[in-house]
């Protein structure tokens, strides 16, 4: 680049020194030598007077010499700025082109100097822009031919409601497999199930099932609202969700049929060998030894009707009643069936849940904490507002969970103990979920778990 630099520098020099030369070459010549005695001998020898001074001064040659310097310089500044004038404009002529998404714009480049260096860089400029916009349609081309062809119904709106793209799946879904795109999206659906136009106009994520073809179709909504090209557009995307559902059910019965198989068996085999022996003992005449069999045939039918009550408050959960809660008396009665270390000051504002139900996922959160191997006075529960939501956190200094038992741990049945049903943390979330809220498990960077409970502070 410097020497490109140097290169056109080194014309401007030369240009402006022979300028410079000219002009004193003309100053001497019409003050000094030739056009004084010039003008002398066509005076005195040819008898020509053509009315000039025999010798110009000072302000004479500077005029004379300006006379022909004005329109040397003129040429010479033409010579020196066509190159960059066309240049200027070629410059512009590419930027419109890019301006329009043409990029196919290039400039011959002949020059040696740092115009041509120039050159060099906007065609260089020019190739990497042409390449990118090739990669960038491959790329376009593939994610169009991805989501055209993903089984799940996706259709983005403009502000003014009307469908600006749809593919296969919403074509099939909503207009019988012909194009959505300029249609309102309002009167596509307002044949279809009083359900799914529900879930639309409400604007939120949602799970739904519908009447669809002489069946029942579930369907998980999502909706995004963004901003495309500075305009508003809302994208939905209806997932077919009955066969992952009834496969997730059919898993789900396995689960519960081989728990609870697991569990029977545990109980009825020492049942019934107890109640074997119990006869054998009864025909032996041995009855000092039979309270104890019948002891132990009760402590192991009791544990079975327990195992089998938990299973039925689970799958008859009552709708919660939820009421304003005075936040004191609440946790004061709590207190007396766990034990807590309360953090921080209780919210002024009422709660707004079923006072029994919140109560229970309680104890069972503050037991787990206690099982955890936390010290009592770690096990924490505290309280927070955060928006229109209160959040209630229980918080230990166990070991925590590992990524897969986070994961899993909020599933019916699963449970990492030998003999847990895998209920508490499901009951749980069923409560808080019924309450329109939700519950979230997180290992706590300074070592154990925290179990956030979130409940809106009124009715929804």
């Amino acid at each position: 680049m410097r020497l490109g630099l140097r290169s056109l520098e080194s014309r401007m020099v030369v240009l402006l020194g022979f300028a410079g030369l000219t002009g004193a070459l003309i100053y001497a010549g019409v003050t000094q030598w030739p056009l004084p005695q010039i003008l002398v001998w066509m005076r005195h020898d040819l008898g020509i007077d053509l009315g000039a001074p025999a010798r110009f001064g000072f302000y004479g040659g500077i005029l004379v010499s300006l006379a022909f310097l004005l329109p040397l310089s003129l040429w010479l500044g033409h010579r020196v700025m066509s190159p960059i004038t066309k240049l200027l404009r070629a410059l512009e002529g590419a930027v419109a082109s890019y301006r329009d998404g043409d990029f196919s714009f290039s400039i011959a480049a002949t020059r040696r100097d740092e115009l041509g260096e120039l050159i060099r860089m906007h065609n260089a400029l020019g190739q990497t822009l042409r390449e990118q916009r090739q990669n960038l349609a491959q790329r376009e081309l593939l994610l169009d031919t991805v989501v055209q062809n993903t089984p799940v119904a996706l259709v983005l709106t403009d502000a003014s409601n009307r469908v600006t793209y749809a593919n296969i799946a919403a074509r099939h879904l909503f207009n019988e497999g012909r194009t959505l795109h300029g249609l309102s999206f309002a009167e596509l659906i307002s044949d279809s199930p009083e359900a799914l136009r529900r879930a639309v106009e409400g604007g939120e994520d949602a799970l739904l099932t519908v009447e669809m073809d002489g069946g029942e179709e579930t369907f998980h909504l999502s909706q995004r609202s963004f901003r495309l090209h500075g305009r508003p557009h809302r994208l939905q995307l209806f997932r077919r969700m009955t066969r992952e559902l009834s496969r997730q059910e059919v898993a789900t019965w396995k689960r519960v049929i081989r728990v609870i198989s697991h569990e029977l068996n545990n109980s009825l085999a020492p049942i019934s060998s107890l109640a074997h022996s119990g006869a054998e003992l009864a025909r032996r005449g041995d009855t000092a030894r039979l309270p104890g069999v019948f002891a132990t045939i009760g402590e192991r039918a009791r544990h079975l009707h327990g195992f089998i009550a938990g299973y039925a408050s689970f799958a008859k959960l009552p709708a919660p009643q939820p009421v304003a809660i005075d936040w004191k008396p609440f946790l004061d009665g709590l207190s007396l069936h766990c034990k807590f270390q309360l953090k921080g000051s209780v919210p002024e504002q009422l709660g707004w849940f079923d006072a029994a139900q919140i109560e229970q996922v309680l104890i069972n959160l503050v037991k787990n904490a206690h099982e955890s191997g936390s010290a009592d006075d770690e096990v924490t529960l505290s309280l927070g507002i955060i928006g229109r939501d209160v959040r209630i956190e229980v918080a230990d200094r166990g070991p925590g969970m590992s990524e897969t038992v986070l994961a899993q741990a909020l599933l019916p049945f699963y449970s990492t103990k030998r003999s847990g049903t895998g209920l508490g943390l499901a009951l749980a979330r069923e409560i808080a979920e019924a309450h329109g809220g939700r519950i979230a498990l997180a290992n706590r960077e300074e070592g154990g778990l925290r179990v956030s409970l979130l409940l809106p502070l009124g009715p929804r």
